[in-house]
């Protein structure tokens, strides 16, 4: 599907997610990079050790899952907006998803706002935790999302405008 669609299905994304087990430990990163370019700045800005050593500049990244501590500096060191942090443990029926974001305008803090899939379309309305600026030359802001549990393989990102109470 990737090839043909520019999205990734089920079994791209099934191989970088971590097992159901490591969700419940706490915060973990998800990297859906499936292009193999020259690239590796998550890994130096990698605190832990959690994204694997480069044995190429053109390999995938991959995730040291038991190393990963979900800090988020990974997220906007990444050029092309593939890191994600999940936190399974937030809530009973939500999660803690915080991703890049690039847009204009910012959302703000509890607005409800709309849960894009990764082809643009609307599946939930998710309510927006909180917005981090992690670098004042960095255009990537972080923003934190409560999604419910049994859609955050679906939602990656979010649109603002439009908002509504829950």
């Amino acid at each position: 599907m990737l090839k043909t669609t520019g999205v990734p299905g089920e079994r791209d994304l099934n191989g970088v997610f971590p097992s159901p087990e490591r969700l419940k430990r706490g915060p973990v990163a998800i990297v859906e990079c499936f292009e193999t370019i020259p690239c590796n700045p998550c890994y130096t800005a990698c605190p832990s050790g959690g994204i694997n050593a480069f044995k190429s500049i053109t390999d995938l990244p991959t995730i040291d899952f038991d190393k990963c501590n979900g800090c988020t500096l990974c997220i906007s060191s990444c050029p092309g907006l593939a890191i994600m942090i999940i936190d399974y443990q937030h809530q009973k029926d939500y999660i803690k998803m915080t991703i890049p974001y690039e847009f204009f305008p910012l959302p703000k803090e509890g607005e409800w706002v709309k849960g894009l899939n990764r082809c643009g379309e609307e599946i939930e309305k998710v309510q927006v935790l909180s917005i981090i600026k992690e670098n004042q030359h960095d255009k990537t802001f972080l923003v934190s999302i409560a999604v419910p549990k049994n859609q955050f393989k679906e939602i990656r990102n979010i649109k603002v405008g439009d908002s509504y109470d829950k």
